[in-house]
C-alpha cells in the first residue's frame, strides 16, 4: 500500500550521508514530500559500497554534487535553502558551524526554514565518535560476539528524523492564522542514534526480553528451537496460542506458570525437534499457532 501523501508540498533539502539520513529522505520522498540532496563531489560513501541500496534510498530524490567548502558550493546550497521548508543534516555541531549551518546563522538568513540533525550523542555528546554498533553496546542490546542482525538503531533513527519531519510540516502548516498573519519562525528538531538506542533498548531494560523474561526465553512457548530439517521461531505466548503448542506436543498444561518450567521446555523441544519444517508448517496453518521455519 502506497505511502498516505501527508508530506505533499513540503521542500526537503539533505545534506546526510551514509544511512539514517538517506533512509528518513526516502520515507520523506514516499510520504509525498519533494527531495533533493546535495553530496559532496566523491559523493555518498553508500553509493561506493552499496550501489543496490543507494539507488533504493535514493528513488525519486534529486541529487547534485556541490563542494560545500568553496564559493560554488555555497552559493548552490543557498540557492536550495532559499526555498526549502525542512532541512536534514548528519553533520557534527561543530561541522556545521564550519559550513555556516549552525541553527542561529540559519534562523537569521532564513527565519521560516526548519531544521532536522540528525546526530550520534546528544547534548555534550555530541561530538563524540560513534556508529550503530557502538550505539547499541552502550544500551546492553550487544549480548555476544555475533553483530546485530541489521543496523537497529541507524533505522529506527531514520525513522524519527522522518517523524521530525513531519512534526516541523505540521509546524509550517500552522504559520498561518486565522487572520492571514504569517508567523515566520521554523524550529530545529534534533534526533541522536545513542537516545534512538536506548529507545529500542526499554524492553530489555524493562525486564522483557532478559532471559528470565517472558519474550526473552522463559516462556517455553516463544524462542527459537531446532528441527528435524532446521529451525523454528515459535512465538505462541498467548494462552490460546500456547495452549494449541502443547496439545499438539502432547504436553500437559494446567496454567500459564507451566510455561515457564524447564520440563514444558524440555518436550515440546523433543516434540519441534521430531518434526520437519513442511511438517511445522502444516500444524501452523491447521491450529492457528504463530510460527516461522528457518533454514540452518
Amino acid at each position: 500500500m502506497p505511502a498516505v501523501q501527508v508530506l505533499q508540498g513540503v521542500r526537503v533539502l539533505s545534506l546526510a550521508l551514509n544511512l539514517p539520513g538517506p533512509a528518513a529522505l526516502m520515507r520523506c520522498r514516499r510520504m509525498g514530500a519533494h527531495c533533493t540532496k546535495l553530496e559532496p563531489p566523491h559523493g555518498d560513501p553508500m553509493a561506493h559500497y552499496n550501489r543496490p541500496a543507494y539507488a533504493q534510498l535514493h528513488e525519486g530524490v534529486k541529487v547534485e554534487s556541490a563542494d560545500l567548502k568553496t564559493a560554488e558550493g555555497q552559493a548552490l546550497l543557498h540557492r536550495e535553502l532559499a526555498r526549502t521548508d525542512v532541512l536534514l543534516t548528519s553533520f557534527r555541531p561543530s561541522a556545521l558551524i564550519k559550513l555556516g549551518l549552525d541553527w542561529k546563522t540559519l534562523h537569521t538568513r532564513y527565519p521560516s526554514l526548519c531544521h532536522v540533525a540528525i546526530g550520534g550523542g546528544a547534548g555534550a555528546l555530541a561530538e563524540e565518535p560513534g556508529h550503530d554498533l557502538t550505539y547499541l553496546a552502550a544500551n546492553g542490546l550487544v549480548t555476544g560476539l555475533e553483530l546485530p542482525a541489521t543496523l537497529y538503531a541507524d533505522m529506527c533513527g531514520s525513522v524519527m528524523a522522518s517523524e521530525a519531519v513531519l512534526q516541523a510540516a505540521l509546524h509550517q502548516a500552522q504559520r498561518y492564522t486565522g487572520t492571514g498573519e504569517v508567523h515566520p519562525r521554523g524550529i530545529r528538531l534534533e534526533v541522536a542514534l545513542a537516545e534512538t538506542a536506548g529507545y529500542l533498548a526499554l524492553p530489555r531494560q524493562w525486564g522483557l526480553t532478559q532471559p528470565d523474561g517472558a519474550v526473552g526465553g522463559a516462556h517455553a512457548g516463544y524462542g527459537i528451537y531446532r528441527c528435524k530439517d532446521g529451525r523454528v521461531a515459535v512465538a505462541a505466548l498467548e494462552p490460546h496460542f500456547a495452549a494449541a503448542l502443547c496439545a499438539a506436543a502432547g504436553v500437559p498444561v494446567s496454567d500459564l506458570r507451566a510455561m515457564f518450567a524447564q520440563g514444558t521446555h524440555e518436550a515440546i523441544g523433543r516434540y519441534l525437534r521430531s518434526q520437519t519444517r513442511a511438517e511445522l508448517e502444516r500444524l501452523a496453518a491447521d491450529l492457528d499457532i504463530p510460527l516461522h521455519t528457518l533454514a540452518d
